[in-house]
């Protein structure tokens, strides 16, 4: 039989079917096997896999050994990171590079070690020779944390000890991915946008007197201007999203791809897969496009009734995506307070006001103290509901003029920190590799001859 694409697509419909039937598990074997899906309880709490040094997430107070809801804390190598965010914007110095040293290395460094570890970091910037136009100007992608996982899988081929795994080998390799992250998501979104939007093309040069923040916007923009305010708004928004525990999806891929061994270029790129999820890192961009969305349907923005109904049609599947989700609020962990979010509000005000998006952050700040009221009202919830680091950084960006296909490789560039600390860590302290059970509830069957199938 002759096939074309009408077939085909039939064909795979028909077989679709079968797998919505072949994979149906009853919900109410979770419960009989005492499942915990997703790693998590019923309350949310995540199952304990494993012991790390590098960050620490509180979501509540203990009270006589239990969990209540309480304020959301955060500590990167047993500091606060209120305290971490205070000292350098006291100081009025970046805190990326800073932040990146604590977690890989475990300690604050002093001024001559920041100043040697920053030196180096921007040494690592430059990615190699034939490089850009090799792999990130060849066949661009819309998806901008694809074109940083193609890019990574292709850096394996430009190192010369790709898979010694020995600490300091992929301590260098950690240390040039976080380096290079920003100029590779600059560049392949600048390649997308030539070759995909017929727009034009601007490729400049690293400029290694800048911090990460400052040279990020600098290769971005055209003009390669900014002002100190939104270079420190997008430094903090690095360090506040740098680290976030062993328990989440893309840092926990990095436990479970490095316990197998295998190298540091593939670890990442399944990091990056996980990240690109919006259930995870996507986030923050489908936050920004529901308030797009907002703002087209409800006509008075400083209307409560009227935010709060479209509030209760995202709910109820009516607007937006139809997900039934009001993306920002709600955490895994964090039932009463996000402290990043908390810390990054603040400071996009001040944005705002520099901007002049009064209206705009009225709105959000509206939408996060009503969303959680509403949510009680219309859902059955087990712990509180509170606006996570998504919910403003989508607004950060936006007001930063960053275009949506950066948003994730963003979080992407902030947390290869984070993921790289991770791997060391695993590569030094574990020695099995991770693999949960599953438990098998499809009965068996007796085999069946060809002529005897139905």
């Amino acid at each position: 039989m002759e096939w074309n694409r009408y077939n085909t697509q039939t064909k795979l419909e028909q077989l679709s079917q079968l797998c919505h039937e072949s994979y149906q598990i009853e919900p109410e074997l979770y419960a009989r096997y005492d499942v915990k899906r997703g790693l998590r309880d019923i309350n949310g709490k995540g199952v304990c896999a494993g012991l790390t040094n590098i960050s620490e997430i509180i979501s509540g107070m203990e009270v006589d050994g239990e969990t209540k809801p309480g304020n959301g804390q955060l500590l990167f190598r047993g500091y606060h990171i209120e305290d971490l965010v205070n000292g350098f914007i006291s100081q009025d110095r970046f805190g990326y590079e800073e932040t990146v040293y604590l977690l890989l290395f475990g300690k604050l460094p002093t001024q001559t070690e920041l100043e040697e570890f920053s030196t180096l970091m921007r040494s690592c910037r430059t990615l190699p020779s034939s490089f850009t136009r090799d792999v990130i100007m060849k066949s661009p992608s819309e998806d901008m944390m694809n074109t940083l996982a193609k890019s990574v899988l292709a850096l394996y081929s430009y190192d010369t000890n790709p898979n010694d795994t020995s600490i300091s080998n992929v301590l260098r390799q950690c240390v040039q991915l976080i380096a290079q992250f920003p100029s590779i998501a600059v560049y392949g979104y600048q390649a997308c946008r030539y070759y995909k939007n017929d727009e034009s093309l601007f490729l400049h040069q690293q400029n290694p007197a800048l911090s990460p923040a400052e040279n990020f916007l600098s290769l971005l923009r055209a003009d390669q201007k900014y002002t100190h305010l939104e270079a420190k708004l997008l430094d903090l928004a690095l360090v506040l999203h740098a680290e976030h525990g062993g328990g989440n999806n893309s840092t926990f891929t990095v436990h479970v791809v490095s316990s197998s061994g295998t190298d540091t270029y593939s670890t990442m790129a399944a990091a990056l897969g996980s990240l690109k999820g919006p259930k995870h890192g996507g986030a923050n961009i489908k936050v920004a496009q529901m308030f797009d969305d907002m703002k087209e349907r409800v006509h008075d923005w400083t209307d409560e009734d009227e935010v709060r109904q479209y509030l209760k049609k995202l709910l109820h599947r009516e607007a937006f995506d139809r997900a039934g989700l009001i993306y920002g609020m709600g955490h895994a962990v964090y039932s009463q307070s996000d402290p990043r979010a908390t810390i990054l509000r603040g400071f996009v005000e001040q944005l705002a006001n520099e901007k002049g998006c009064h209206d705009e952050y009225a709105l959000y700040a509206m939408v996060e103290r009503l969303a959680p009221q509403v949510i009680a009202e219309e859902r059955k919830i087990y712990k509180g509901v509170c606006a996570n680091i998504d919910f403003y950084s989508g607004l950060v960006y936006r007001m930063l003029n960053l275009p949506n296909e950066l948003f994730t490789p963003l979080f992407a560039m902030a947390r290869i920190a984070g993921w790289s600390a991770h791997r060391l860590e695993e590569l030094l302290g574990a020695s099995k590799i991770i693999r949960p059970a599953y438990r098998a509830v499809h009965p068996w069957r007796e085999y069946e001859s060809i002529a005897d199938r139905k």
